[in-house]
């Protein structure tokens, strides 16, 4: 409750806006009427090597690619609550939030971290905590190697990108995690973060994420 009145009280004097348009909405709107109605939830089937799951909200295309910048470049305004509801809601749906116990977002390294200001993964995940009712823990894994960025990678160059560059705590031991991430493409790093937990004793992992890109893009390459 305390939250809905923050939200409204901002409203008063910062407008929420949708992450896509940029048009004024109501303050618990996640997008206006208009681009909801363009975006495309994600229907399709995708396997993680080594996770019990994956769940994504839309498809990853240019109706929704606005909202997904905004958190990238450091500038969120109201992107991370819009997605991260709705991809609360579809975890709801096909009964996640009953399999685990902790969230987890995928980690960025450090340097990356003070360029941008913040973690967009966390973001998404503090809002799918807030309305599943799932802890949050963010230092469950750990980005220990920093990378380069994916999106300049090959499918082959992604893994090799990502290798042995992520370290779990012991903690996660005998836990069911849901792993969260902004956008998946190949699902390198969800698989490479999966590996990590379940390396160090996670019982599940189920990812998550609010965008998957369309696999044809890398259906061609080896």
């Amino acid at each position: 409750m305390r939250y809905l009145w923050k939200r409204r009280l901002l409203h008063l004097f910062f407008p929420t806006r949708c992450p896509v348009c940029g048009d004024i909405i109501g303050a618990m709107d996640c997008f206006c009427g208009e681009c909801s109605g363009k975006l495309t939830a994600y229907s399709g089937s995708f396997c993680i090597d080594g996770a019990d799951s994956f769940t994504a909200a839309f498809v990853y295309d240019e109706n929704i690619k606005p909202a997904v910048f905004l958190l990238k470049d450091g500038t969120d305004g109201n992107a991370s609550y819009a997605l991260g509801s709705f991809l609360a809601e579809k975890l709801r749906a096909d009964g996640t939030d009953k399999r685990t116990d902790v969230i987890v977002p995928a980690p960025m390294h450090r340097r990356d971290i003070r360029r941008r200001g913040f973690n967009q993964s966390l973001l998404i995940a503090r809002e799918v905590s807030r309305l599943l009712g799932i802890p949050v823990e963010e230092k469950a894994i750990a980005k220990s190697r920093h990378t380069r960025s994916q999106k300049e990678l090959s499918r082959v160059s992604r893994t090799v990108n990502l290798r042995d560059a992520f370290t779990a705590s012991p903690d996660i031991k005998g836990r069911n995690i849901l792993l969260i991430d902004d956008v998946c493409t190949t699902g390198s790093t969800l698989r490479e973060i999966t590996a990590a937990l379940k390396k160090a004793g996670a019982a599940s992992v189920h990812c998550a994420c609010c965008c998957k890109t369309p696999q044809q893009k890398y259906e061609s390459e080896s």
